[in-house]
């Protein structure tokens, strides 16, 4: 528990957010999302984010593509 505190809570981004990192649309960042190309969103009710710490390490690992089933 100590650790998570010091490292802090994971950002959950919007989608503006992620196309704004990635310099594309939010288009396409659903397309890329939908394809199973990126990190999967998190879905709370009616809205969708994505995790920030997994956007920023698949950005970081060259945005491989991730299996449709995994995050």
């Amino acid at each position: 528990m100590q650790e998570q505190a010091t490292k802090g809570p994971s950002r959950l981004l919007t989608v503006e957010s992620v196309a704004s990192m990635l310099d594309v649309s939010k288009r396409h960042v659903y397309r890329l999302s939908d394809a199973g190309k990126m990190p999967r969103p998190i879905k709370l009710g009616g809205a969708v984010r994505w995790d920030g710490t997994a956007i920023s390490s698949w950005i970081a690992a060259g945005c491989p593509q991730v299996e449709k089933g995994g995050k």
